[in-house]
């Protein structure tokens, strides 16, 4: 019998931005190159001993995106709401009880209100970086939208916040673990599969390019802990670089299968 359960883990493409290596590396690529930026939601669904989804298996979900509203705002484009994909794909975000929030930027908490039932689970970190000192500076600022932390102050006061402070199981085969780095509190999730242990990097490497050639992305709150997190990020993936999953590479929707025939394009299989 399997000690550890396992899951079939997706990513949702919600939406995309064609972007140049300047608007993404400290250090850009001298010829410029083109690193469009997609942006996904995640999804773990526990399986059965026989590899079938398990029957009343909880599905957890990582990260939220972002609305249409704030899309328009940013110059961003959603070409659906996460929410519907998700209900699309036979996941009913009623119901979800747990969603992981890797952190605090716009893409990646909005739509939390489209969660009722849910849990967040978030770094202690990461509640300190988004509403302390830090967020004076409009460098550390633009990446977060008011109102989605407004959002997550309520929850904390409506007890649907689960603190973390550093690397925690939330489920059996499930664990987040503290990066930093992109943020005080960035956390990625490290979940069990039929393949080995997966790492969903969010934004501790936004790009492949991050975790294999230790390259910064442009955003960055501690230079020293994004550099430190790669060397995190494999040891989670038990060295296997390509078990790790950045969290805004193109190149993940050509590199998985799709989820299903009629999601080509919108969801891959990572498992």
């Amino acid at each position: 019998m399997r000690s550890t359960p396992i899951y079939e883990v997706h990513a949702i493409k919600y939406a995309h931005l064609p972007r140049k290596a300047w608007e993404v590396q400290i250090t850009p690529d001298p010829h410029d190159a083109d690193f469009p930026m997609d942006y996904f939601v995640w999804v773990a669904i526990p399986l059965d001993a026989e590899g079938k989804r398990e029957i009343g298996g909880k599905p957890i979900v990582i990260d939220t995106g972002f609305t249409a509203a704030v899309g328009k705002k940013r110059g961003r484009e959603v070409k659906r709401n996460p929410a519907d994909l998700l209900r699309d794909f036979g996941v009913e975000p009623n119901e979800i009880e747990d969603v992981v929030i890797t952190h605090l930027h716009y893409d990646h908490v909005g739509n939390w209100d489209k969660f009722p039932k849910a849990r967040f689970h978030l770094q202690d970190k990461e509640m300190q970086f988004a509403t302390g000192r830090h967020v004076c500076h409009g460098t550390f600022r633009h990446a977060f939208e008011i109102e989605d932390i407004v959002g997550m102050v309520r929850a904390v006061y409506g007890k649907r916040v689960v603190f973390h402070d550093g690397d925690e199981e939330i489920a059996p085969g499930i664990s987040v673990h503290l990066i930093g780095g992109h943020t005080m509190g960035m956390q990625s999730v490290r979940v069990n599969t039929r393949n080995g242990w997966l790492v969903l990097a969010s934004d501790a490497s936004h790009y492949y390019w991050g975790i294999k050639d230790r390259k910064l992305f442009s955003i960055v709150f501690s230079v020293a802990d994004m550099l430190a997190g790669y060397d995190k990020l494999q040891k989670l993936a038990d060295g296997h670089v390509d078990m790790v999953v950045p969290g805004h590479d193109a190149e993940v929707m050509k590199r998985y299968p799709p989820s299903r025939e009629d999601m080509k394009g919108i969801c891959v299989r990572l498992d």
